[in-house]
């Protein structure tokens, strides 16, 4: 399930604190109101976060993670190393 993040329309609260994280099904709708104070409420985009790779993968380091390891020896011919 999706986390989104949810802010205050207007003014601030001190139960929620005017912003709030929600993890929801995705097939259910988007909250109009804090489920706390009862305020109304928008989504707020966040950032996706990713997986930095600082580095290309050797063929050891893929092995020892348990993938095989395939090298091109002729047009659609490849074989396991």
């Amino acid at each position: 399930m999706p986390l989104y993040n949810y802010e205050l329309i207007d003014g601030e609260c001190k139960i929620c604190g005017g912003k709030f994280e929600l993890r929801r099904p995705v097939s259910r709708t988007a909250l109009d109101e804090c489920p706390l104070c009862r305020k109304p409420v928008r989504k707020v985009i966040a950032q996706i976060h990713t997986p930095k790779i600082l580095k290309p993968v050797s063929v050891s380091e893929a092995k020892s993670a348990g993938f095989k390891i395939y090298k091109r020896r002729d047009k659609g011919v490849y074989e396991q190393l």
